[in-house]
């Protein structure tokens, strides 16, 4: 049972899917951090404030906050945004190191 339960990690490379995971998870809290951290006081506040709204996530019609879910799409952009960023700095290190 042992033997057959190693021979299953091994072929579906479980140990590679287990860091990824956690590899993944840590990569989220970098990107937030970057959004949150960097991106947010420094490019998005400016231009919420000229507009009149620097507390986008506080605006409600009747009890439904529509300013969360505008929040949350421009912080969803944001972070795809970051991602893209990272994952082509890391493919361009990957394929410069290849040549």
């Amino acid at each position: 049972m042992l033997k057959k339960f190693i021979d299953f990690l091994k072929t579906y490379n479980v140990a590679g899917l287990a860091i990824a995971v956690i590899i993944g998870g840590k990569l989220n809290v970098l990107v937030t951090s970057v959004v949150n951290d960097l991106i947010m006081p420094l490019l998005l506040r400016p231009i919420l404030n000229k507009a009149g709204v620097s507390h986008i996530r506080d605006l409600n019609f009747h009890g439904v906050f529509y300013g969360r879910v505008i929040g949350s799409g421009i912080d969803f952009l944001i972070v795809a945004l970051v991602v893209f960023l990272f994952a082509k700095i890391i493919l361009k290190e990957e394929t410069v190191s290849k040549k």
